[in-house]
């Protein structure tokens, strides 16, 4: 067996993870909006890669469905998001940004890769294209093939909903122009 690394690779993926979060509130707050917290963070990563639901944001994030009901009534006091019900199950709603969310996702955006940019210059580029194309590679099944009795994170698809999703475009997705800018839910037709 090769020697292993002192460092585990978790750690430092939890690290590197802290650093784009402080990076990105840090570019909020210069955008005029107000910082967020982590867990407001993955909501709105997640909203703007397809997921609005709240059972399957909680579901993704690992957490019960009253704690994200309590973070997205927060984020649709702060007028970033707003809940329309769901064509497809009139018991559910679906969570989509408001025009000022969308303007956020923008500033986001732009700090994120104001922060990749900074990153690059510090580590080199091919380092960031090694890393990015090492995050986004498919890593095959969990190991072990499933989660743990009692996780409720998962990262395989399920059929019917992941599969559905949105593509990822620039990092985030979500309903898009087609030049990739997210819509506001005022933008959106009414068509799906």
């Amino acid at each position: 067996m090769e020697d292993q690394p002192s460092e585990v690779l978790m750690r430092g993926l939890l690290r590197a993870y802290y650093w784009m979060d402080e990076s990105l509130q840090n570019g909020l707050v210069e955008a005029g909006f107000e910082p967020r917290t982590r867990t407001q963070t993955m909501i709105l990563i997640n909203i703007s890669n397809g997921i609005t639901r709240a059972a399957e944001l909680a579901r993704v994030l690992g957490v019960s469905r009253q704690a994200i009901q309590q973070q997205i009534n927060e984020l649709e006091r702060d007028e970033l998001v707003t809940q329309i019900p769901d064509p497809d199950d009139r018991r559910a709603n679906r969570i989509v940004f408001s025009e000022r969310g969308s303007q956020l996702i923008n500033a986001a955006l732009t700090a994120l890769r104001d922060a990749e940019q900074a990153l690059a210059m510090r580590l080199g580029y091919d380092h960031v294209r090694h890393l990015r194309d090492a995050l986004t590679a498919d890593w095959g099944e969990v190991i072990g093939g499933t989660h743990p009795r009692g996780r409720k994170r998962s990262l395989t698809e399920r059929p019917g909903r992941d599969a559905a999703a949105p593509p990822v475009s620039g990092g985030y997705a979500a309903d898009t122009d087609d030049d990739g800018t997210p819509q506001s839910s005022g933008d959106r037709s009414t068509g799906s």
